[in-house]
């Protein structure tokens, strides 16, 4: 049981700490019989008290940017060589932006996505889980995509939820990043937000062993706060995980496109 499955984060659904513990308690029951294999819950600022047997099983850094202040406010607080030079070479480069959830965007920044999973060595998320996302979400969810001479550069995913922008996804062409695609994708982002009036953007979680995307992040002038995953029974990293991951830094660099798609179908067969 995960409080929510492929979210980075998710308050609890209680009126106050109290009725969570025994929320905690009734659902620790069903791993306690056997009827389940653990609990994990991922809430920006609860913390399980120690009875509980709950431990943190991941740690991460949690960005948000305020979009209180002006448009040009937030542009002057954007880090000038690392955010503000690339939105204006970006604009030089006279880069096409489309926003929607067409077909074509669909296959641009699934394009993208599979050349960044690639660099990181991971397979793909299979297209049926973004298309799932699409239909459930509707106008709220949106595809944006940057391309240069009708050649994808850089693509987000971003779903309005009530006074935030969340920034989900995102993936891009490492030979075509000093075009500044992804910093003009994130400044057109910020301004529809601020044009609907929201509150803030969500940039979402950074591992606390990757210095690079947390430094991104605040860039843009986003503030970090620590978010704790919490598991029951207490999470261990084993061998198996380890030569997993050894096998895929191994494996993924030499693999086809259409098996490594292939390989996410099968690697994300949960999400079917």
């Amino acid at each position: 049981m995960v409080s929510l499955p492929f979210s980075d984060h998710c308050e609890p659904l209680a009126n106050n700490s109290g009725e969570l513990d025994h929320l905690l308690l009734s659902m620790r029951h069903h791993v306690d019989i056997g009827r389940w294999k653990y609990i994990e819950i991922r809430p920006p600022s609860y913390q399980p008290g120690s009875l509980f047997g709950f431990g943190d099983s991941h740690t991460y850094w949690l960005h948000r940017l305020n979009l209180s202040g002006s448009t040009q406010q937030l542009f002057h607080n954007f880090h000038k060589s690392c955010v503000q030079r690339k939105i204006r070479r970006a604009e030089r480069e006279r880069l096409k932006y489309a926003e929607g959830t067409s077909e074509i965007l669909f296959q641009q920044f699934y394009k993208l996505l599979v050349i960044t999973r690639r660099r990181l060595f991971l397979p793909p998320q299979p297209q049926y889980w973004f298309r799932a996302l699409i239909a459930s979400f509707g106008k709220d969810l949106k595809i944006r995509v940057v391309s240069k001479d009708d050649m994808p550069v850089a693509s987000i995913v971003t779903i309005s939820h009530k006074r935030s922008m969340v920034y989900k996804y995102g993936c891009s062409d490492t030979r075509l990043n000093r075009l500044g695609g992804m910093a003009l994708l994130l400044w057109n982002t910020i301004q529809e937000a601020k044009d609907k009036g929201l509150d803030e953007l969500d940039m979402g979680r950074s591992d606390v062993s990757n210095p690079g995307l947390i430094s991104f992040k605040e860039h843009w002038g986003a503030v970090g706060t620590q978010l704790n995953y919490w598991r029951y029974p207490r999470a261990t990293v084993g061998i198996a995980n380890t030569w997993q991951e050894k096998m895929l830094r191994r494996l993924i660099p030499a693999t086809p496109t259409s098996v490594l798609r292939t390989m996410g179908r099968l690697w994300y067969r949960h999400i079917g």
